[in-house]
């Protein structure tokens, strides 16, 4: 007999959706996509044709009105985050929405009222946190094996700079580095912290070239009881992609944080290194599976859209410290 089916629909045909999301929710075991939409009929009709989805759509609102969907998977550019969830809502489709969710805690307070007057569950694709050595991270925390908490330090960064008509590079469309990836270090921080910050400070460059949205960002983080994240962001610096979480006797390296999970970690102590290696499989298809599950009451919700919410308002300090180049507190 066939398992219980979670009915997908695309809302776009986006880089990340073609390259992770898509392949993700195939390699799945509870989700089958049915139907992709463009605003170009042609490139929804190729979409479809090269992942065998049965219906192609030349508008999301077409898409939207088949009743046939149960859940959308949105990977359009930012600033037609809230449009999208509200009116898949509208539709009484579940949604789980490329991050940063929203552009900023407003628009997703109000996202999160829509969606909650439709009864329909909305997620934030956070896909990193489904990595499984992630509960090892946490166990191996809690088990003293660095000692105390005192710091995390992480990078992201890639060179995209002379893609001048990418939507990251347009202000008005939610671009820039800490809005497309400064989000992950700031989250994976609240994750193993467990807490929230008390203060962000960020320095930032944003050129006249690129539109003034930040091309590279820095920032230190304030947790309770001195603990720190300091962190660096940016589109036009060489690929990084790391972590390091420092205790009072041990430390924890972890090789591309947010986009990997089969590397494992690594573990110092001691003066001792140890490679801790960690079975894994697609953290997309892990994060479609969870979706369906907590949506399906078969699993509980761990991080949901209050945690997105935390989230977003340490974002928005973010983006307010380094357009005024002060020091913004939370609590």
């Amino acid at each position: 007999m066939m398992a219980k089916q979670l009915t997908w629909g695309i809302l776009g045909t986006a880089t990340i959706a073609r390259q992770s999301m898509v392949p993700g929710i195939i390699e799945s075991k509870t989700g089958s996509i049915q139907a992709v939409a463009s605003r170009n009929l042609e490139k929804a009709e190729a979409f479809a044709k090269e992942f065998s989805i049965p219906r192609a759509y030349g508008s999301y609102d077409e898409l939207l009105a088949d009743p046939s969907i149960e859940a959308v998977y949105i990977p359009l550019p930012n600033h037609l985050h809230k449009e999208w969830v509200i009116r898949a809502a509208r539709a009484k489709k579940h949604v789980l929405c490329e991050k940063p969710i929203a552009l900023n805690q407003s628009e997703l307070e109000e996202m999160k009222r829509v969606c909650d007057e439709q009864g329909v569950f909305l997620l934030e694709a956070f896909m990193y946190r489904h990595q499984t050595r992630y509960a090892h991270i946490k166990e191996a925390i809690e088990n003293g094996a660095i000692g105390e908490l005192r710091g995390i330090r992480s990078s992201f960064s890639f060179n995209n700079s002379e893609a001048l008509e990418n939507f990251r590079m347009k202000k008005a469309y939610g671009g820039g580095s800490l809005y497309d990836i400064g989000v992950y270090p700031l989250s994976l921080a609240r994750m193993i912290f467990d807490e929230e910050p008390e203060a962000i400070t960020v320095h930032s460059y944003s050129p006249a070239s690129h539109d003034e949205v930040d091309m590279t960002a820095a920032g230190l983080v304030e947790f309770q009881n001195g603990k720190f994240l300091i962190f660096d962001c940016g589109m036009w610096a060489a690929y990084r992609n790391d972590a390091e979480i420092l205790g009072s006797t041990g430390r924890i390296t972890i090789p591309n944080p947010f986009t990997g999970g089969s590397e494992g970690y690594r573990l110092f102590q001691n003066g001792d290194e140890q490679q801790v290696d960690v079975e894994d499989w697609n953290h997309y298809a892990k994060q479609a599976d969870y979706f369906a599950e907590v949506l399906w009451g078969e699993k509980s919700l761990s991080a949901g859209v209050k945690d997105s919410l935390a989230n977003m308002r340490l974002l928005d300090r973010a983006l307010a410290s380094h357009e005024n180049r002060k020091r913004m507190v939370l609590l």
